[in-house]
């Protein structure tokens, strides 16, 4: 058994929790919700940052004290570079000069990435999601065009985050493996493992949500997870902004799909990167923290990530960090 299976196995109870549709949100609702979990205007009309806000020097001097033993484990999936029904676009990567290449006196190699979807791990800027022609703060989507966005870029977030990280390990809290696609996350659940983890979430925490997405993929092979998938139910928001999380994080897209909103693929999405403000983290491979979390019973950490500094990005691969 190698490193990354035996962090499985330590992970992972033994029943599987059985998926029940949504509850049902009706348009008028989330148009309500759009309105009174808004951040917009909070750090002035020309912010760009959004709930990064929360994360102050403090808060991050706080995080700094949560390094006991200097253990880091990281939090990104590995490059999937095979099609599959959750990785139509693989990652991409070539060698241009290698043992093999004549006259050359280095090696060297090339990426390509679509890094939004449900296979690599991604922060997503606030200007990925947009809600009646709006992004964040009320900027107009038409600023972002062919050559990038205006506003609400990835290029915002260059310096990097650096705070509490706090997991929620869903599976673990229901006492099965992984949550089987399509199971909604409610609010009474968040509330649930916070008593569970003896936790409080506070104001610029990033929060991680595992549904051992990844867990079941290895069990049972990739699925098309883009319609059916385990993750927090659009009620949550509301839990998310009274919270004040300064980032979302989950080992999916955090939504669960179905959503419960009628026409909506992205409903959590939307309200959180657009009214809210709150980057998100897709497709975190939570399996290893998880793990490392329960070996502890402890279940924050310092957690540190930055994407790549590139004007106009609507998001960015990138390798978050776990440090105990």
């Amino acid at each position: 058994m190698n490193r990354r299976q035996f962090f499985l196995a330590a992970a992972l109870p033994t029943a599987v929790a059985r998926a029940q549709a949504p509850r049902a949100v009706s348009q008028a609702e989330f148009d309500r919700w759009m309105s009174e979990l808004s951040n917009w205007g909070r750090w002035g009309k020309d912010d760009e940052l959004g709930a990064i806000n929360l994360i102050t020097p403090a808060k991050r001097k706080a995080a700094a004290r949560l390094v006991r033993e200097g253990l880091p484990v990281s939090l990104a999936h590995d490059a999937e570079t095979q099609t599959a029904p959750d990785n139509p676009r693989p990652f991409v990567h070539e060698m241009l000069a290698h043992g093999r290449t004549p006259n050359v006196t280095s090696h060297s190699d090339s990426f390509s990435i679509a890094h939004h979807g449900l296979a690599h791990t991604h922060l997503d800027a606030l200007c990925h999601y947009f809600y009646k022609d709006r992004m964040y703060n009320g900027y107009a989507r038409s600023l972002v065009s062919e050559k990038g966005a205006e506003r609400d870029s990835i290029h915002r977030i260059k310096s990097g985050i650096f705070t509490r990280g706090v997991l929620f390990d869903i599976p673990r809290l229901k006492d099965v493996a992984f949550l089987e696609p399509g199971t909604p996350i409610y609010p009474e659940d968040l509330d649930s493992w916070e008593k569970f983890a003896r936790l409080k979430v506070e104001p610029g925490d990033a929060v991680l949500i595992r549904t051992g997405r990844w867990a079941r993929r290895a069990a049972k092979g990739p699925w098309a997870a883009a319609d059916h998938i385990a993750g927090l139910h659009v009620s949550c928001a509301r839990w998310l902004k009274a919270r004040d999380v300064a980032v979302l994080g989950s080992d999916a897209a955090s939504d669960v799909r179905p959503t419960g909103v009628e026409g909506m693929r992205g409903p959590v999405h939307t309200l959180v990167l657009v009214a809210m403000g709150v980057p998100i983290l897709d497709n975190c491979d939570l399996e290893q923290v998880a793990a490392a979390a329960h070996q502890r019973k402890r279940w924050e950490f310092l957690l540190t990530t930055a994407p790549l500094a590139v004007p106009g990005a609507t998001g960015s691969a990138l390798n978050p960090i776990a440090i105990f």
